[in-house]
């Protein structure tokens, strides 16, 4: 069986080490793929020869192409429209959270600043996203 691949779209070399660091911890095995920014990220998933991830952690301020723009053109394209999409931002804009909602994020994450707190919040959205939700059939 393929593993299931986890798309981090994170422009921060901090936040991603950060998460990676987390994921790990969490004894989260999947594939993790990087994308620097939403043009590296539309690529990835654009590409009919890759496997759609099973996750993607998308991050809103992204050079090249910002994170909502991101969100929209994946519910836009048919062979990602239903892709689990979860927003993980140190955004506390408002106006941040309403374009995730409205743009169809799955879920919306503000990243903890204390590493303990984001470990525990990556470990709670493995075990939900991972383990427990039953994902759409991806084409």
């Amino acid at each position: 069986m393929k593993q299931k691949i986890i798309l981090l779209v994170e422009d921060n070399p901090d936040d991603v080490e950060l998460t990676l660091h987390a994921l790990k911890k969490n004894n989260i095995t999947n594939e993790i793929v990087v994308a620097k920014d939403g043009k590296e990220a539309l690529d990835y998933l654009m590409k009919h020869d890759r496997s759609i991830p099973v996750l993607v952690l998308l991050d809103l301020k992204l050079p090249k192409i910002d994170g909502i723009e991101v969100l929209r053109r994946i519910r836009n394209n048919e062979r990602t429209r239903l892709l689990p999409v979860v927003i993980l931002t140190s955004s506390k804009e408002e106006q941040d959270l309403l374009n995730g909602y409205t743009y169809g994020a799955n879920s919306y994450i503000r990243k903890p600043v204390d590493f303990n707190q984001f470990a525990e919040a990556i470990r709670q959205l493995g075990l939900y996203w991972l383990v427990l939700n039953e994902p759409p059939p991806i084409r």
